[in-house]
């Protein structure tokens, strides 16, 4: 186990619309149980100092799932960066590594969170974890020059140069958390959808002298779940993980 203490803010506030279903998306059934148990499960196993997850308003059925870690609550969905900001007063003090974990990634592996972490304890602000899918299609970019996570450019804003970038962004971070609120609350909404975004904590870690970096693992392990189809990949995923045909 790593020397110093560990958080993980969970993202859980999404509706399951996408999905066709009235429960939250995080509740959705993966082979069997709710995709936000098995994050909930590893940090459990990594012995996390506090599992915060950041709920909707509406979200008891999450709260309930999660019990009794502690929860709180993004009032308005204002984008992944106002979602981390939520989990504030929860974190006040906490001074180890937090990692940000989406709640519909569900089968990124504890080797995995700890090689963030690990990464982190080598003097990073931010590690961020990238793969390399098939098909780079429509994810962010991780730019890197000399070894460090210069910059997270959305597909929408790539120039041709960036997209023919191979390194996708997950959305999964490790962040130093003596200064990721500080990092944080710095994040605007300057863009067409007025959302703050946790994307941008890169350029602004930089502007303050701070060092970025990138962990890599297989596109299978951050593959996330938006429709039924992903999700039956996601189990056939988990399955063969598992040794089960």
């Amino acid at each position: 186990m790593q020397n110093s203490k560990v958080a993980a803010v969970i993202l859980g506030a999404g509706k399951g619309t996408r999905m066709k279903s009235d429960l939250p998306k995080v509740m959705m059934p993966l082979c069997g149980k709710p995709m936000i148990r098995y994050i909930v499960d590893a940090m459990e196993e990594m012995k996390a100092d506090k599992i915060v997850t950041v709920t909707a308003p509406d979200g008891d059925m999450v709260r309930k799932e999660v019990a009794p870690h502690p929860t709180c609550i993004q009032a308005q969905q204002l984008g992944t960066g106002n979602a981390v900001l939520s989990a504030k007063d929860q974190l006040k003090g906490f001074d180890g590594d937090v990692l940000v974990i989406f709640g519909d990634n569900p089968i990124t592996t504890i080797g995995t969170y700890r090689k963030m972490i690990a990464k982190r304890d080598e003097g990073y602000a931010v590690v961020v974890l990238g793969f390399t899918p098939a098909d780079a299609a429509r994810y962010g970019r991780l730019k890197i020059e000399n070894g460090e996570l210069v910059k997270i450019v959305e597909f929408k804003d790539a120039t041709d140069e960036e997209k023919a970038i191979k390194l996708c962004n997950s959305g999964i971070m490790c962040f130093d958390g003596r200064i990721m609120f500080e990092i944080l609350s710095e994040i605007g909404n300057d863009n067409a959808a007025k959302e703050y975004y946790l994307t941008d904590a890169i350029a602004i870690a930089r502007s303050k002298g701070l060092k970025c970096a990138v962990v890599e693992c297989s596109a299978e392990e951050v593959a996330g779940a938006n429709t039924r189809e992903e999700l039956a990949l996601l189990e056939s995923f988990l399955m063969k993980r598992q040794g089960k045909k």
